[in-house]
């Protein structure tokens, strides 16, 4: 339900801003403000008022800041929106990404992966999906490679393990 909120309001925002990269960046930076305890603790209190919440989110904007954005946020704020914040923003994001045709994706392996080889993956993927991935490295304990990258719903899952186990079913078929 939220994240079909979120997109009510990315979408609103989207349409009346001339400069929605540079207002998806101050959201992305207050979603990281936001998703500390302190702070959600703050929005989600009952005695604090509605415009003090707001106030709070507000003082931690430039004066510089967007005014399409400043009163974006008052309209959250009167809505009892502001822990939409984080939701929207991953809306935003998501958007932002299909029109530029660049999507980020994360490469698990046990092994640390070169560069060159991480370069070649994403240029296979580029030809796979006709659009361009950065993918970034996370160390874990799978013995093999796995390649997500969530926004193309793409996963790619190379396991030694089970490379061995389609090999004895194989084997086992074939007698």
């Amino acid at each position: 339900m939220e994240e079909l909120i979120a997109k009510r309001y990315a979408h609103a925002l989207s349409s009346v801003s001339k400069n929605i990269d540079g207002i998806s960046e101050i959201i992305n930076i207050l979603t990281e403000a936001i998703d500390t305890e302190e702070v959600m603790v703050t929005l989600n209190s009952p005695i604090l008022s509605d415009e003090k919440k707001t106030g709070m989110i507000l003082s931690a904007l430039d004066k510089s800041t967007d005014n399409t954005l400043i009163n974006f946020i008052k309209i959250l704020g009167e809505n009892k929106r502001l822990n939409l914040i984080p939701a929207i923003a991953k809306v935003l994001n998501a958007d932002l990404q299909k029109k530029s045709n660049q999507y980020e994706g994360i490469l698990k392996s046990k092994n640390t992966i070169d560069k060159k080889e991480i370069k070649k993956l994403e240029e296979a993927l580029k030809k796979y999906t006709g659009s361009t991935i950065k993918l970034t490295q996370e160390k874990t304990d799978l013995d093999g490679l796995r390649v997500s990258v969530d926004d193309l719903g793409i996963e790619v899952n190379f396991s030694k393990q089970r490379v061995k186990e389609q090999l004895i079913d194989f084997i086992k078929k074939s007698l």
